[in-house]
């Protein structure tokens, strides 16, 4: 939520939510909790929750988060709320992470921004290799202090100082406030997939990872288990290679994801929609707040019935570091835009042609040829099919006439748009 214009911001103090063998960056877990329990309806989302507040892995956070945590409930305000997803990987060579690091990573960082109103969900994604200042920090596991930074790489700000630093930095960056936190495992990407029956995706031209050993011809695929999987770790594989390009590849998997989850089919299942929500919840460490009951209803009753057109991801602004061309740094002007409609909550909308790096609308898919055919890792399922097979589709638009345009330069989507994702 914004803060009261001239009322100096609180600095946020967040416990360190416990880090754990195997987390990964998954955008799908955080679609699951953005938007598999708040469009499920009351009454799944209530036995969901219920459920998360006995099984679920919680964190406690400090005196004076729990003080913002409670008057920023979702259900007691007239207002909206942010939630700062985590995506941590401390697996070297696992999939696409490539890197020889040690310590976690927040390799994807996605700041959920609800409107006041209630109208408009906006999914923002912090690429890992962005150069910010990084506040001075206490690793609660080392207890070693790490001096403030004026210019250091933001994946490294969970290893300084653990969820609470990067809540920190995302909020020096965005002058918001951040009440609410979770880190996000990779086993939920599988179990949700299998729920669904597979992930329909569009592929625009072939996709060849040996990286993950993800290779999938043009056309549709129906993404399932490690494949779905592999499909939101491929960088070397989507559009110049780069983390920029991965993130837009992986809107293209969440508004997928999104739109069948919303359909009429899975929302009249409840089997599916308790699974969904069970395979969201149970793979993530929610902070106190979040985890509460009463606040995932809440999120879920708020929230229920937008329509897909009124959720955006959208990939905050950069451009290439003059000083490293493998790292980009804020791009100030248009940084400042979106900083300033998220702060005082103004509806947005995209541009035309607003995808990102390795991304297209789905019309301008090509049809796969007839011998191609996607290869998958074991134990996971994909079919490959012409885009002929699919819907064709819905004529989408991203802006509304009450909506204040982005700058053109901003990429994303709405989980409405039907895009497809483009191999290098």
């Amino acid at each position: 939520m914004p803060d009261a214009p001239g009322r100096p911001r609180p600095v946020a103090r967040h416990g360190r939510l416990p880090r754990r063998r195997g987390w990964t960056t998954l955008l799908t877990v955080v679609a699951a909790a953005a938007a598999v329990v708040l469009v499920s309806g009351t009454s799944v989302a209530t036995i969901a929750a219920a459920q998360l507040a006995t099984s679920t892995r919680t964190v406690p956070l400090s005196t004076d988060d729990q003080s913002t945590a409670k008057t920023a409930d979702i259900t007691a305000i007239k207002g909206g709320a942010n939630i700062l997803l985590i995506g941590s990987d401390t697996r070297v060579g696992q999939f696409d992470s490539d890197e020889d690091v040690e310590g976690a990573r927040n390799d994807v960082t996605m700041l959920v921004h609800v409107s006041e109103d209630h109208q408009q969900l906006t999914a923002v994604s912090f690429p890992r290799d962005l150069m910010v200042p990084i506040p001075a920090c206490t690793n609660p596991e080392t207890g070693t202090t790490y001096p403030a930074a004026a210019s250091a790489q933001f994946n490294t700000a969970l290893g300084n100082g653990g969820v609470s630093c990067v809540v920190d930095t995302v909020e020096n960056l965005t002058g918001l406030t951040v009440p609410y936190a979770g880190l996000i495992t990779f086993d939920g990407v599988i179990e949700m997939s299998n729920a669904l029956g597979g992930v329909d995706v569009c592929v625009a031209s072939p996709i060849d990872d040996s990286f993950t050993g993800l290779h999938l011809s043009a056309g549709a695929h129906s993404l399932q288990g490690t494949d779905a999987l592999a499909f939101l770790r491929s960088r070397h594989g989507v559009g110049d290679g780069s983390d920029l390009a991965r993130i837009s590849s992986q809107q293209v998997f969440l508004s997928a994801l999104l739109r069948q989850v919303t359909s009429n089919g899975t929302l009249s299942n409840p089997l599916t929609l308790y699974k969904l929500a069970g395979a969201a919840l149970s793979n993530m460490t929610l902070s106190d707040g979040l985890a509460q009951t009463r606040t995932l209803v809440g999120l879920a009753s708020t929230l229920r019935g937008m329509s897909t057109s009124s959720m955006l991801f959208v990939q905050y602004p950069v451009v290439d570091d003059p000083a490293d061309p493998a790292r980009v740094v804020v791009d100030e002007t248009n940084a400042h835009a979106l900083n300033v409609a998220l702060q005082t909550d103004e509806r947005t909308s995209l541009s035309d042609s607003s995808t990102g790096r390795a991304s297209r609308e789905s019309s301008g898919t090509a049809s796969p040829s007839p011998t191609s055919a996607p290869s998958t890792p074991a134990g996971s399922s994909s079919a490959a099919t012409s885009e002929s097979s699919t819907p064709a589709p819905e004529t989408t638009t991203t802006s509304s006439p009450s909506s204040t345009p982005l700058p053109s330069s901003i990429t994303g989507q709405s989980a409405a748009e039907q895009t497809c994702s483009v191999g290098n």
